[in-house]
């Protein structure tokens, strides 16, 4: 019936339209793609796709070939790269997507132990803003998903590493600096600058402003942490910033950060992974580590 290789033809012929496209992504010849397909619509008893004039359409049942074969090859992929690399004398790889962009420095504490601890484990980071983590894991782009906003679904895990309180961070001589904590008009004539991440995934308006029926008085992105802390200690704006990374550079940059209103807005981090990989070795270690890694701070 269906095999790996249907799966790979019809991806290709829904990628690049044609046969002759196909078969040369493929390095097969067109006579065997054809061969093999007319194979598998006898067997299926319907076609899997249709011409549309110089081009090939996938049917209702090449469509749902092709929605199994982007779930399948993806996994295909990473097991072949798994057991290439155990052939190989290395044990894996470990592709960590960030969703929490300021947690990249307390990243580079967990990394440098495990390094030491799995030579044969390559380590690679995604730091990508408009980061679709979930889908990620489901397609194996990366293995570990860090994450203040985990989304509980089937087949994925997650686990709590650490808790930390969203602040607002404004220059040691700002006006707002005077005050015990913020309520949501204090920002109306304000400033605030983010990370580049859509208003609605953001604390600070879907925790703090929104619910107020408050906003600010403008709203610019910047990407990089450091940048965006030199800009708050010059009065060029505001930030709301996990407490603890504020703590860092509030002496060097004259930094005040502010709760946010009567309870403040807590948080937490959690490693997502999906469920058949919570057993690998490494990656176990992994959590592990990162969980030390807090606890040790606490500790200092």
């Amino acid at each position: 019936m269906i095999e790996r290789f249907h799966l790979q033809l019809l991806t290709a012929v829904d990628e690049y339209g044609t046969l002759t496209l196909a078969a040369e992504k493929l390095f097969l010849s067109q006579s065997a793609l054809s061969h093999s397909i007319k194979k598998l619509e006898q067997q299926l008893g319907t076609p899997v796709w249709e011409k549309d004039g110089r081009k090939l359409r996938l049917t209702q049942a090449g469509r749902q070939i092709l929605i199994l074969a982007k779930r399948l090859l993806p996994q295909f992929e990473h097991t072949e790269l798994l057991l290439t690399q155990i052939a190989k004398g290395q044990r894996g790889s470990l592709r960590i997507g960030m969703e929490c962009h300021p947690c990249y420095q307390w990243l580079l504490k967990v990394v440098s132990p495990f390094l030491d601890t799995w030579p044969g484990v390559e380590v690679d980071v995604k730091q990508e803003f408009q980061f679709g983590g979930m889908r990620a894991l489901y397609d194996y782009d990366i293995d570990v998903l860090v994450t203040p906003d985990p989304l509980f679904k089937s087949g994925v895990t997650f686990e709590p590493v650490f808790d930390f309180e969203q602040r607002l961070v404004v220059s040691h001589n700002h006006p707002l600096a005077k005050l015990e904590q913020i309520e949501p008009h204090d920002l109306q004539n304000e400033t605030l600058i983010t990370y580049p991440v859509e208003p609605q995934r953001l604390d600070i308006f879907s925790q703090f402003l929104a619910p107020a029926g408050c906003t600010v008085k403008r709203h610019r992105h910047i990407e990089a942490t450091e940048i965006m802390l030199q800009m708050v200690s010059a009065g060029r704006g505001v930030a709301a910033l996990p407490g603890w990374l504020v703590d860092t550079y509030a002496e060097s940059l004259q930094l005040v950060s502010l709760q946010l209103g009567d309870e403040g807005i807590m948080k937490h981090i959690y490693l997502g992974m999906r469920n058949n990989d919570v057993n690998i070795d490494y990656i176990a270690d992994f959590v592990r580590l990162a969980k030390q890694t807090v606890n040790q701070a606490d500790k200092a």
